[in-house]
């Protein structure tokens, strides 16, 4: 008896909220033509190592960022602003430290917490480390569904902050031997 109630409002549960689907790279990436400058050092010479920290969603729970759709998501940001090369002399490593996702609620906030390290390949120098985090809120306007919602805040967040880091690369200034980011 208990089994059939449990699945009975399983069922119920995903009538009433849907299936959760994970975050699409396309909607995450930051595309936009923003007419930000990058230091011509890192033009056509960032490469993307690795991507870790994110997870696959599990259908019945919540929406997830995955490892493989968040890389994607960033090597088309980085290719949309001219700086994304398959051997550049820099490489960026990407850690999602942390997504703050809301259980429920009607307008969902959710906070990507994601570490970005630029390494110059011939110094093995690390150029630029940071935790950027950004917050997105997906409104009961944006979708009906929960899940949904979720989802589109996933995105958001994440495409806020891929957008955040080439704003932070766009102030970075690499000359002979001196890195810093520009006032």
């Amino acid at each position: 008896m208990n089994k059939l109630k449990i699945v009975s409002l399983s069922i119920l549960v995903v009538f009433l909220y849907g299936c959760a689907s994970g975050a699409r790279f396309g909607n995450m990436a930051y595309t936009e033509s923003t007419g930000m400058k990058y230091d011509k050092a890192l033009k056509n010479d960032v490469g993307l190592s690795t991507v870790k920290g994110g997870e696959k969603t599990n259908p019945l729970w919540t929406p997830e960022i995955s490892n493989e759709a968040f890389k994607k998501a960033v090597e088309m940001s980085l290719s949309s602003q001219g700086l994304l090369s398959k051997n550049g002399r820099y490489r960026l490593k990407v850690k999602l430290a942390e997504v703050d996702q809301p259980l429920f609620g009607l307008d969902l906030t959710v906070t990507t917490h994601v570490n970005y390290m630029l390494i110059d390949t011939k110094t093995n120098k690390v150029v630029f480390n940071d935790m950027i985090v950004s917050p997105y809120t997906a409104a009961v306007g944006d979708a009906f569904l929960a899940v949904k919602r979720l989802r589109l805040a996933n995105e958001g967040s994440a495409k806020k902050n891929i957008g955040d880091l080439l704003k932070k690369l766009s102030s970075l200034k690499i000359s002979t031997g001196e890195v810093h980011l520009a006032n």
